[in-house]
């Protein structure tokens, strides 16, 4: 069965997951970059969860409920977690950010990746799954997680940016 799944996966999929792979291993080497493109990868893995659920289960109800859910527990546990004020430092050009290298970018475009797939993959196999109310709200509530993630950093990245544009010191956590 998985090799039926595999091989029925579109020529395109592949594609996007190359892509995916090549942008979350450029992620992982220290770089300089223009602030704004900092945006691209959050707001692109934003527009593939958001077309996935509208395509899946709509974005009413429950389906949009359970995303925003997602989206709003990793936005308030991001502080918490492993966004120190470190990731970024002022770039060497006006407009421009030193980015650490991470893997976490990887891992989390991996992870939305894998969700629309398996998502796709139980609503080939079992087409009722449309319907399920916990199926759409699982799905939902991991792309809000991932989601929430992206943007949680997006959001401290941007954050550490203009504390050190006006020479303030950068905490650990925003208070």
């Amino acid at each position: 069965m998985l090799i039926q799944i595999v091989s029925h996966t579109p020529i395109h999929v592949w594609a996007i997951l190359t892509f995916l792979v090549y942008r979350g291993m450029a992620a992982s080497r220290d770089r300089e970059v223009e602030l704004r493109k900092l945006c691209i990868i959050p707001v692109v893995m934003l527009v593939l969860s958001l077309q996935d659920i509208s395509a899946k289960f709509g974005l009413d109800g429950i389906p949009l409920a359970a995303w925003a859910a997602g989206v709003a527990l990793a936005l308030a546990l991001a502080p918490v977690l492993l966004f120190g004020a470190d990731r970024i430092a002022a770039g060497k050009q006006a407009g421009t950010v030193r980015v650490r290298g991470s893997w976490m970018p990887l891992a989390l475009m991996m992870a939305v990746f894998f969700t629309k797939y398996a998502a796709s993959v139980l609503l080939a196999v079992f087409p009722q799954a449309h319907q399920n109310t916990l199926a759409a709200g699982a799905v939902c509530v991991l792309f809000g997680l991932f989601n929430g993630v992206f943007l949680g950093r997006l959001a401290r990245d941007f954050w550490t940016h203009a504390n050190l544009q006006a020479g303030a010191a950068v905490p650990a956590r925003p208070i």
